[in-house]
């Protein structure tokens, strides 16, 4: 079980890519909530993303975000109670078995690994189907986890 989605990422893609990935599981929707909102607030506003959700032979699934910056490196953060943001990265933490990032020339991508898959195993929509409204949105489905 693989799924792909290719967009340029904003705050109101955030929950309708969620809701793609809602028979994922929501350890699965929550770390991707957290690493898309992470390239929107460090990154910028419609930076291109790819999203992969990889079922693993151990049964883990793997969640990887990639982006066009390999700077702006995720940083897990101590949040006070008055502050408004700051918790996405010790969410994930927390979620996660283990998370990383893999830095090349000219992007990054931030993975991480839970537990299990969704009920379905499945994405929500077919693949090349439908896709984020006013947004342009590729869901590939594959086989093998990418490298």
């Amino acid at each position: 079980m693989s799924l792909e989605l290719r967009l340029p990422v904003t705050s109101a893609a955030v929950p309708e890519v969620r809701r793609l990935l809602r028979r994922h599981g929501i350890d699965v929707m929550l770390c991707v909530t957290e690493l898309l909102t992470n390239v929107v607030d460090h990154v910028g506003e419609g930076t291109d993303v790819t999203v992969r959700v990889l079922g693993m032979p151990d049964g883990r699934t793997r969640v990887e975000v990639s982006d066009p910056d390999p700077q702006a490196l995720p940083v897990v953060r101590r949040a006070s109670l008055a502050d408004e943001s700051g918790r996405g990265l010790a969410v994930l933490d927390a979620l996660a078995l283990r998370w990383g990032v893999v830095r090349a020339a000219g992007h990054k991508t931030v993975w991480c690994e839970v537990d299990g898959e969704g009920e379905a195993g499945e994405a929500s929509r077919p693949p090349g189907g439908g896709g984020l409204p006013g947004l342009p949105l590729r869901v590939t489905p594959s086989r093998s986890p990418s490298p």
